[in-house]
């Protein structure tokens, strides 16, 4: 995809939403404003969102690919062809983050914060950190938290995307970040659990497939797992990111 158009609140809100659909960063990608926002009068009548194109720098389009793809091994990096070029060994080796989980968790934080005080939102941040796997949680907490969270948890998701580019720029080992606001993510996981159940069971009266509407890669594994063990039912994932589906068909 080279481009993409999308709206928010503020142009910031618009531009997370669209980093965290290319995949990219905003150093990748040029911005152009199509409309500016504007306040509603007295809250209630002529509001407009901002909306913005975003596109892809042709330089980038490579870049943005190789973030798709998983990064090899320890064992398969020692194993690539020796450049053509002479290099010394120091120059050969590559950088290493020096930074701490900590300093990471900070550098996080702190970058949310920013992003609630440039919109003027108060926030409450409870942090947690799963002691067998390591993933840290921001649990957010306060008055307004619609606009964090954006249609079907899409602003949401390109905040906790920009969030997790911060704190892994910052540590020494690869670190995943989830961010929640007011317990979203398990409300969103037990309405597409039931909706999974709902279908299946139309599905299995008519016997006719359902295609559901785009899903990012974990609200459409939520489904898999979900009718996993329907031994009648089978689902599947049809079309390309960021308009990849899930459908729910009978077993053949």
């Amino acid at each position: 995809m080279g481009f993409v158009e999308t709206t928010g609140k503020t142009v910031e809100e618009a531009l997370a939403a669209a980093l965290a659909e290319l995949q990219t960063t905003k150093d990748n990608v040029d911005v152009e404003i199509l409309e500016e926002a504007k306040d509603a009068l007295f809250g209630l009548f002529g509001g407009r969102k901002a909306k913005i194109r975003v596109t892809v720098k042709a330089s980038a389009e490579e870049a943005v690919a190789e973030t798709l793809v998983e990064e090899p091994s320890a064992t398969e990096d020692k194993q690539e062809p020796v450049a053509e070029k002479a290099v010394s060994a120091e120059e050969s080796k590559p950088a290493k983050k020096t930074g701490s989980n900590d300093e990471a968790i900070t550098m996080a934080k702190e970058f949310l914060v920013k992003i609630f005080d440039s919109m003027k939102i108060k926030v409450v941040m409870e942090k947690f950190v799963h002691k067998e796997d390591g993933v840290v949680t921001f649990k957010l907490h306060g008055p307004d938290m619609g606009i964090l969270i954006g249609k079907h948890g899409q602003t949401l998701d390109a905040l906790q995307y920009l969030t997790n580019l911060v704190a892994n720029k910052h540590s020494a080992e690869h670190m995943r970040v989830m961010i929640d606001i007011e317990d979203y993510r398990e409300r969103r996981s037990q309405t597409l659990t039931r909706l999974a159940l709902r279908l299946a069971d139309k599905v299995k009266r008519s016997g006719e497939r359902v295609v559901l509407e785009p899903m990012n890669p974990h609200e459409r594994k939520i489904i898999h797992m979900a009718l996993q063990d329907d031994h009648r039912i089978n689902t599947l994932s049809e079309g390309e990111d960021p308009y990849r589906r899930v459908v729910i068909e009978l077993k053949k």
